[in-house]
């Protein structure tokens, strides 16, 4: 094998329980493991990523992942940590939602190689949806008694009060389910391993107690914490909500400053684990970031890294150029490389306000431009007077006379951009 799967997640702090012969079994063959993954979205978002990264270090070490989609599952809930069901999504949707996840896990995984351990995307709703309640309950129900099922963590958290309405009978059955997954697999695909966060441990020992019954095998868990940033809330979230894959979800500048702004404590955490660089190349980085903290090395390789996986280097690119707009010194080349999208992903929720061609093409010169609605400056008085101390640009060129023509490129041939001081920025948008 290329590595040891077990020690790479254990030095990246990836690792939370194993259970025992796991490591054995992984340095004896070629094995096959897959973790879960909600569609309920048509999008992972970044507290996904964790659980991704764990199938692509499992496929790197030369095993094979199996990404499994819960097609079915997902229509029904989980109870460990929700204290809400889900909503039943149509099959048409859960199919987009299904196509869109390969899209973004092909970018961590290979599907397509002809090696024996190219990763493999399965959905769970393609065994469920013809199985029968009277089947289910015949051939699998038996197996798993309800004291086994009553002492998981989550059944009792749910039934001793955390949730307002208890637990119902659907999402009591969930763990069953989702143990019947692992040993559809071993029976069918021959994965001996589940893979997921630490709160599915009480459910992935479930489905190993159920192929250990129902088919005299023997099969193994591994989990991987779940992480929280330094101040104690969860990752991946944010005041505008998830971080999400899809660029139209979350914008690739927006994802990338993401990354950029996390505290130095998590930034030595989230380089081993959102990152495949080794573990040299990361203690030099965190050393070198330990000399001098405010130059941010860390989170600046890290954002790197992460934003080339997800989106690519050209938008990577588009990032780190569109940062230096409103951070550093740029020029009216800088600006006008950016696209649409990274532009207004950059100035989202700065002033904006539109004006017409036709009176666009009418201002007599640069002092109305600015005064143009209050949107820069309550009066032209005012404009004038900070265009003739120096302090208006546009399109991140200096305006110095007053009286200057409106001549301008607009940026994606719709925008003008207005600077106030160092700080102050402002959108004029062009309707043709």
């Amino acid at each position: 094998m290329a590595k040891n799967f077990v020690e790479e997640v254990r030095w990246r702090g990836m690792l939370h329980d194993i259970m025992p012969g796991t490591e054995e079994q992984l340095q004896k063959e070629l094995t096959s493991a897959y973790l879960g993954i909600d569609p309920t979205a048509d999008s992972l978002h970044i507290g996904h990523l964790v659980g991704v990264m764990l199938l692509k270090h499992f496929q790197d070490a030369g095993h094979k992942p199996f990404a499994l989609v819960g097609g079915a599952t997902g229509m029904i809930g989980d109870p460990s940590g929700k204290s809400e069901e889900r909503n039943l999504l149509t099959e048409e949707i859960l199919q987009h939602n299904v196509s869109c996840i390969k899209d973004q896990l092909a970018k961590f995984l290979d599907f397509d190689s002809d090696s024996d351990n190219a990763a493999v995307l399965v959905n769970n709703y393609d065994w469920m949806k013809d199985f029968s309640f009277l089947d289910f309950a015949r051939d699998i129900g038996k197996h798993i008694t309800v004291n086994y099922m009553m002492s998981k963590d989550s059944v009792k958290k749910r039934l001793t009060g955390e949730a307002r309405d208890g637990m119902s009978f659907t999402e009591f059955t969930y763990q069953l389910l989702q143990g019947y997954d692992f040993l559809h697999l071993y029976q069918n695909n021959n994965v001996k391993i589940q893979m997921g966060g630490s709160d599915q441990w009480g459910n992935i020992t479930t489905g190993t107690e159920l192929v250990r019954r129902k088919a005299q095998g023997e099969a193994f868990a591994l989990t991987c914490p779940l992480l929280l940033k330094s101040d104690g809330q969860k990752f991946g979230k944010t005041e505008g909500g998830a971080v999400w894959l899809d660029p139209k979800r979350t914008s690739p500048y927006a994802f990338y400053q993401f990354w950029l702004n996390v505290a130095d404590d998590d930034a030595k955490k989230n380089i081993k684990i959102f990152t495949v660089l080794d573990e040299a190349t990361i203690n030099g980085l965190i050393a070198e970031h330990d000399e001098a903290p405010h130059t941010r090395v860390l989170q600046k390789r890290l954002a790197e890294e992460v934003t080339r996986m997800v989106h690519g280097q050209e938008e990577l690119d588009m990032a780190i150029k569109a940062s230096g707009i409103l951070f550093g010194k740029s020029t009216t080349e800088d600006l006008a490389a950016l696209n649409e999208d990274t532009l207004l992903a950059v100035f989202e929720g700065v002033p904006q306000t539109e004006i017409s061609a036709e009176d666009f093409a009418a201002l007599p010169n640069v002092t109305d431009l600015a005064a143009y609605e209050s949107l820069v400056f309550k009066s032209k008085g005012e404009a004038r007077k900070m265009i003739n101390g120096g302090g208006v640009s546009i399109n991140k060129g200096k305006i110095s006379d007053p009286n200057a023509a409106v001549e301008f490129d607009l940026l994606q041939g719709k925008y003008l951009l207005i600077q106030r001081g160092k700080k102050n920025y402002f959108l004029l948008k062009v309707v043709k």
